[in-house]
């Protein structure tokens, strides 16, 4: 069983510690986190990709170690963390998503509004595809209640417009899911994630045209 592809009150109510800036260290840190995480979800053969994902987790756990305080590397770690899971697949990738889920919670614990809300946008997305009880911690609601939040932070972002779309795709909910892609698609373009912004964009358009046959 693949855990995942690629509470609500208690984490939006979670009360935000001082945010700390990223030194100029940890500024080229996260953006080489960011470069070889596109390169691998969206250069890379599938094959490979496991391997090099336990080896960027690994980067980005020492990059943290470096600036616990900083709120965007605890949400890369935990970003980094989750693809990783969706590389390993079954039941073994369980353990990955709680660390994930755990590293975002602490980048949001820091700062929610880091990196345009990213940490909602990744803790939503985890809980759409990770099982529910017994077997993981997914749940529906709380997945959208954290997908809201990130588009009430980032209403025009590519990242929360795409997962909220591909939630409610899953949810069967198909008019809304096509609205969500088709913004996610007019969202600019970020001048540091072109590759990644090339790579989702390509998601993008394969989920419209499924969500788009569903409407016919």
């Amino acid at each position: 069983m693949k855990l995942i592809r690629n509470s609500a009150c208690a984490l939006l109510c979670l009360t935000s510690l001082p945010s700390f800036a990223l030194s100029e260290q940890g500024q080229a840190q996260l953006q080489t986190l960011q470069e070889r995480w596109a390169e691998i979800n969206y250069q890379l053969p599938k094959a490979e990709r496991e391997k090099a994902f336990a080896s960027l987790s690994q980067q980005a756990q020492k990059a943290v170690a470096a600036e616990p305080k900083a709120a965007e590397l605890h949400i890369w770690h935990g970003i980094i963390l989750s693809t990783y899971a969706g590389a390993k697949g079954g039941l073994g990738a369980l353990g990955l998503v709680k660390q994930a889920k755990a590293s975002l919670e602490q980048g949001l614990a820091l700062d929610p509004k880091a990196l345009s809300g990213s940490a909602y946008t990744s803790l939503g997305s985890l809980y759409y595809q990770v099982p529910g009880w017994p077997i993981g911690f997914g749940d529906d609601e709380k997945a959208e209640a954290m997908l809201k939040q990130a588009l009430a932070i980032n209403p025009d972002g590519i990242d929360p417009n795409y997962f909220y779309g591909d939630y409610l795709a899953r949810a069967k909910r198909f008019t809304e899911a096509r609205a969500a892609l088709e913004k996610a698609l007019q969202a600019p373009p970020r001048p540091n994630r072109l590759s990644a912004d090339a790579g989702r964009q390509e998601e993008i358009r394969a989920l419209l045209n499924t969500v788009k046959a569903e409407l016919e």
